[in-house]
Parts: structure tokens; C-alpha cells; sequence
């Protein structure tokens, strides 16, 4: 016998998510750039529905979040039952490859998409296939072209993480239709509020009508909830109990679902966000943009910024922006190396950034 416990075999193998950074050390109040967070920050009628629910700290939650559930029903136009709430978009991920993948599985995804895919798909003892993509946008022709016996999951982030690229409504569908119905497509469309493009589609027609396909959100991104830890997922009734199955009996508490109820009830404030979002990603795309900068086209709360080669490469970005209290991300993991991701923030971060890598560029 082991003279110590040991993991299953492939645990130790996982690179562990790292987020992004949130301090500097000297520094009391960074710009916090790095993890797509909020421009402005929760709904106000969000934060009151959070300290009123402080009253029952001591009550366990419903644990069927049945209000959180109907107030998405009601929002969204869809069937309540077949909504699963979650510790985050991240947890509803986590149960569904659990429930339908295993040892001796593929799980695929784009080789730019978020990296928590692959790091389920080996907590399951599942092989990670990573598909290439055509300007880091997700492939549909080459995912379908992957898809073996052994696949079970297809994993969509759309808009994608980190590139902010994203596939119309009829490429999803094509995606979809090309898949045999033993295998789940799964759409991550964790930043959807924030798109206002016309061919965009959330993944909500197809899980609404399809047996294989479940559509995730999250409150972290436009609701600014990120610290709650909220997220939700919508499926065939067949999915939503395979997954009520497994999940945590109390797995979302009271607070988030009061404040994730009062922030999907006000429209204005989300809104709000979306249009700051829209404003101000355009205004910063243009003005890297300008400065020689090639960025990738985004529709979410962040950009892609590709910088030249050494010595005025991302690596050296991120540190001079660091020194300047500035915090963004590096994309090394998602085989980016010569990019950093930056997430749009209120004006006043906005123009500090711009005026930092301007100043960063123009340095002889």
C-alpha cells in the first residue's frame, strides 16, 4: 500500500486555472484589467436585494433556487424546469462532463477557448482535444472533421474567451447539425448581454429545441457578480435532471439568488453596462488601433491587442503597465503569447491604459 493518499492517475497531470491578477504590491488601488469584470459594477437594486438577504444568513437556501429559476424563466421566455443554477457558469461545465464523459472520452474544444474545458475534461479521466482555428475564431468545418466514436462533448465559448471572436447563428446551427446526437454541444455564452451584433445567437433557440444542447451564463461578466459566484445553464429536461442528480443540494446561497433576481429584473441597469461597454470598447479599439496595435474583433467586455516583437512585445507591456498600477492579462496559456487581453473599464481606466501603452510604444 501507498505510504500517502494518492490522486487518481491524470490529476496530477492538470494545470491548474490560474485568474487573473488583482494586486500589486505598493500599489492600494490598481486598475483591475485583468479578469473581465464590470465597468460599472452591480445593479443597485442588486446590492439591496444582497444586504437584505443578510437577515437569513442562518436559513439554508432553496436548494432548487425555484425564484432565481423562475425570474430566468420569466426574462428569457423559457421553461424554468429545465433551468440548473450553479457556483458559476464554471459549475454547471464541471456537471455536465461529469455526468457524460469519462475515461476513455474526448472532449473538444477550440484551441483558443476557455481553459477551463480541458482542465474538466481531464478531471474525468477524458482526453482534451483541441481544435485549431481559422483567425482565432472557432472552426466549424475542422471541430466537425475531429469528432471521433470516442467524442462526447463539444464545448463552444461564444463570444470566446480570451479572443472576443465569435460564430453567427447559422454557423452554430451548422455546427450542431453536423454532430450525431450522442454528442452534447455545449455553449458557453457566458458574455451574450454584451453583444449587440444582429447574426449573434446565444445558444438559447437550439437548447430550447434540441435534445444535445445546453447553453451556459453567468452573472459575473455584464451583471458585475462576479464575487457571488452565480451561474445558470439551459438544456433538454433529460440534461437538467442528470444534472439535478449530481449537483450540490444547497449548491447556490440566498444572497447571490435574491441579487441574481434582482439583477436580471433591471433591464436599465444592464443596458446601462452595454452601452458603456459598447462606447468605450470602440473608442479604445481605435485608439490602439492608431497606435500601430492589431487587435482582433471583439463583441465582449474586452479586447485582444497583438504587440511587435521584443523589446516591445506583450511580455514587456504587461510589466510596464504593472509599474504603471495597471492590470491586464497575459494569454500565454491560450497560445497567445504575443498578445495581452484587456477588458474595458470606465472612461477614466480607459484613457489611463491608452495613455500608458501609448507612452509604453513611443519609448525609445
Amino acid at each position: 500500500m501507498a505510504d500517502q493518499p494518492t490522486p487518481r492517475p491524470g490529476i496530477l497531470d492538470i494545470a491548474a486555472y490560474v485568474g487573473g491578477e488583482a494586486k500589486i504590491p505598493g500599489i492600494d488601488k490598481p486598475i483591475r484589467l485583468a479578469s473581465n469584470e464590470s465597468a460599472l459594477g452591480p445593479s443597485a437594486k442588486a446590492l439591496a436585494a444582497y444586504h437584505a438577504a443578510a437577515a437569513d444568513m442562518f436559513r439554508y437556501p432553496d436548494g432548487h433556487a425555484n425564484e432565481l429559476r423562475r425570474a430566468l424563466g420569466k426574462h428569457h421566455g423559457i421553461d424554468s424546469d429545465r433551468i440548473v443554477c450553479g457556483v458559476g457558469s464554471d459549475d454547471v461545465i464541471h456537471l455536465v462532463t461529469e455526468a457524460y464523459a469519462g475515461e476513455g472520452d474526448e472532449i473538444l474544444y477550440g484551441r483558443h477557448g476557455f481553459s477551463i474545458y480541458p482542465i474538466v475534461a481531464q478531471t474525468v479521466g477524458a482526453t482534451p482535444v483541441a481544435v485549431a482555428e481559422k483567425n482565432l475564431t472557432f472552426d466549424v468545418d475542422a471541430t466537425l472533421a475531429a469528432v471521433t466514436p470516442r467524442t462526447r462533448i463539444v464545448f463552444i465559448a461564444n463570444p470566446n474567451n480570451p479572443t472576443g471572436t465569435y460564430i453567427s447563428r447559422n454557423e452554430l446551427r451548422r455546427l450542431h447539425a453536423g454532430l450525431p446526437k450522442s454528442v452534447i454541444l455545449v455553449i458557453d455564452a457566458a458574455y451574450a448581454e454584451f453583444v449587440t451584433e444582429k447574426d449573434y445567437d446565444s445558444g438559447l433557440e437550439l437548447a430550447t429545441t434540441e435534445p444535445n444542447v445546453m447553453m451556459t451564463r453567468t452573472f459575473s461578466k455584464i451583471y458585475a457578480m462576479g464575487g457571488l459566484r452565480l451561474g445558470w445553464s439551459y438544456s433538454s429536461a433529460a440534461i437538467a435532471d442528470v444534472l439535478n442528480r449530481i449537483r450540490g443540494p444547497f449548491n447556490v446561497n440566498s444572497a447571490a439568488a435574491a441579487a441574481g433576481i434582482a439583477a436580471v429584473e433591471d433591464v436599465e441597469a444592464t443596458a446601462r453596462a452595454r452601452d458603456h461597454n459598447t462606447t468605450w470598447r470602440t473608442w479604445f479599439t481605435r485608439e490602439l488601433t492608431g497606435l500601430g496595435l492589431e487587435l482582433t474583433p471583439a463583441v465582449a467586455n474586452f479586447v485582444l491587442a497583438r504587440f511587435p516583437k521584443s523589446p516591445k512585445d506583450a511580455s514587456a507591456a504587461w510589466d510596464f503597465l504593472r509599474g504603471r498600477g495597471i492590470l491586464v492579462r497575459k494569454v500565454g496559456v491560450y497560445h497567445l503569447p504575443e498578445h495581452l487581453r484587456i477588458t474595458i473599464g470606465t472612461e477614466a481606466e480607459m484613457r489611463a491604459v491608452a495613455a500608458a501603452i501609448t507612452d509604453f510604444l513611443r519609448a525609445t
